[in-house]
């Protein structure tokens, strides 16, 4: 059974794609924060909205959103939201973005959303519970070649100025096929077998926060290239079915 906090994640997830429905492909204005992503209107209310939702039925709760900010970090638990992760996609109209929702208790992931609503998924899991594509529990796949292996890269930008790039170009003549579909599209589709792995260099942890949760509970595994577990200062990924785990890390050392 869904515990009371995945509840009202959920909630909180539906609330906010009612106000980015109503506001997708609409034109809206475009701010460029000092970090240089761009943040409209959308972002803000999404935000709000999910933020009255949680604080309403949890007031003693930290909260780290990308447009509100950080409040009572210290608390033992801590949502971690991003409204739109994705607000690229969202300003030119691809359907490529989603609400992440995650809760960090004592310093680990504890469940998570990811809800995109003009792609028409939503997934979620919660420690011990497995993890869900809508009404479809989900795993990943068996794979454990890298010759028979789907790899997704997403935002590559650092790998490609550091050492690790050559080694990146090897690992791509080795494995089955290489994608990118980035986001949280790649994550889904980890989690549910239709890929093998997803490798990113510049993320924020709300980027990823609520997808580790789902691709560790489909049965895979989710570090940092490094192969270092996922915390708050993260801003690498390998997630894997587990199996090709080590073997990635390897590959890219």
């Amino acid at each position: 059974m869904p515990s009371a906090e995945l509840k009202v994640a959920i909630e909180a997830a539906e609330a906010a794609a009612r106000v980015i429905r109503e506001l997708y492909q609409r034109n809206l204005a475009v701010v460029t924060k000092a970090d240089k992503s761009p943040v409209t209107e959308a972002d803000v209310k999404a935000e709000e909205v999910i933020r009255e939702v949680l604080s309403r039925h949890f007031p003693s709760y930290g909260f780290f959103g990308e447009e509100t900010g950080q409040h009572a970090m210290g608390a033992e638990s801590v949502w971690l939201v991003d409204p739109i992760d994705g607000t690229k996609s969202f300003v030119r109209e691809c359907p490529f973005f989603s609400t992440q929702i995650a809760l960090q208790r004592g310093g680990r992931m504890v469940l998570g959303v990811s809800s995109a609503p003009a792609y028409g998924e939503f997934a979620w899991a919660e420690r011990g519970e497995g993890a869900w594509l809508g009404q479809q529990r989900i795993r990943v796949s068996g794979i454990d070649r890298l010759d028979a292996a789907i790899v997704s890269s997403g935002n590559l930008k650092t790998l490609a100025s550091g050492l690790r790039w050559a080694r990146y170009g090897e690992l791509v003549t080795r494995v089955n096929r290489i994608r990118g579909y980035g986001d949280f599209v790649h994550y889904h589709l980890l989690a549910r077998g239709a890929l093998d792995a997803v490798i990113e260099s510049d993320v924020n942890i709300l980027d990823i926060a609520a997808l580790t949760v789902i691709v560790e509970e489909a049965g895979g595994r989710f570090t940092d290239l490094d192969g270092r577990a996922v915390d708050l200062t993260t801003t690498s990924v390998l997630a894997s079915n587990g199996a090709l785990h080590d073997v990635l890390l390897a590959a890219l050392a």
